[in-house]
């Protein structure tokens, strides 16, 4: 009964895939073609990975290379195709992981422009479970994913709104589509005091970090570029030596990514220390 339970589960996640890769081409072409805001192929990766001319080959190349995977899903119940999904969003958690680690201000293009949120944790257990998902379907039932959503019984229902629940729970991108449909402007546009990041900046665990590194509670300088507003602090290293610390607020999101960063007198960084991520020198006014 268990056997049958997980199986049936399994393949019902067959149309979630699906969805999941027919969403993510259509939004990736939508942003490659110019119909997303200006600058934002240098927000996202795997746009951000090349350089500037191939952003959008790029873009176009993987958008590609989901609808030949979800063509092959639809189609054909032949295992070539299951692993080659399940191995495509292993490849895009370990992409995502670098990018988090490498380049922690960009967004992971997931699902084109609206996937500009700095790729947290969240966008990480969702390519996880995706993988998952597509290999467990590997050892289901050889049936194409057309078949299965013509055909779609109650409990298949069911098992694929449950996976669909999880993965809306890993998607910062709604709040974000949310965010927009409120506003009615991209992040980059709309208005937000100093004062608020500041206190979404002084609520963080970032902040709470590297609070004893700092010489003074309040800013010397602080700027906005696109959706980061960023803040200057007085401060000493963890070798005593004066720096500045430069905070970076993402402007965006319930729980919005806080970036830090030591600098010297000479306008070079400092180790922060392995307590969180750094922000990258491109990012930097």
């Amino acid at each position: 009964m268990m056997t049958w339970t997980l199986t049936m589960i399994a393949v019902a996640q067959l149309p979630v895939l699906c969805v999941l890769l027919a969403a993510g081409a259509l939004a990736k072409v939508w942003t490659a073609r110019g119909d997303a805001e200006p600058g934002a192929l240098g927000r996202l990766g795997p746009a951000v990975l090349v350089p500037d001319r191939w952003r959008a080959s790029a873009m176009l190349v993987c958008a590609a290379g989901e609808a030949a995977l979800l063509a092959g899903l639809l189609a054909s119940g032949h295992p070539a195709f299951r692993w080659a999904t399940a191995g495509f969003f292993a490849m895009s958690t370990y992409v995502l992981w670098e990018l988090r680690r490498q380049r922690p201000d960009v967004g992971c293009g997931c699902f084109g422009e609206v996937s500009a949120a700095p790729v947290g944790l969240r966008s990480l257990g969702r390519t996880t479970v995706l993988t998952a998902m597509a290999a467990g379907t590997v050892w289901a039932p050889p049936v194409s994913g057309w078949s299965l959503l013509t055909a779609m019984t109650w409990p298949d229902a069911l098992a694929a709104a449950g996976g669909l629940v999880v993965l809306a729970a890993l998607s910062p991108e709604i709040e974000e589509a949310a965010a927009r449909i409120r506003h009615r402007a991209p992040c980059e546009q709309r208005p937000m005091p100093p004062e608020q990041a500041l206190h979404r900046l002084r609520a963080s665990p970032v902040w709470r970090a590297h609070e004893r590194l700092l010489a003074s509670g309040e800013p010397v300088d602080s700027w906005r570029e696109l959706c980061w507003r960023f803040f200057v602090y007085p401060g000493r290293s963890r070798t005593d030596e004066p720096v500045d610390v430069v905070f970076a607020v993402y402007l965006s999101g319930r729980h919005p990514a806080v970036r830090v960063a030591l600098v010297d007198a000479a306008g070079q960084p400092v180790d922060a220390g392995t307590l969180t991520e750094s922000i990258p020198v491109s990012a930097r006014g």
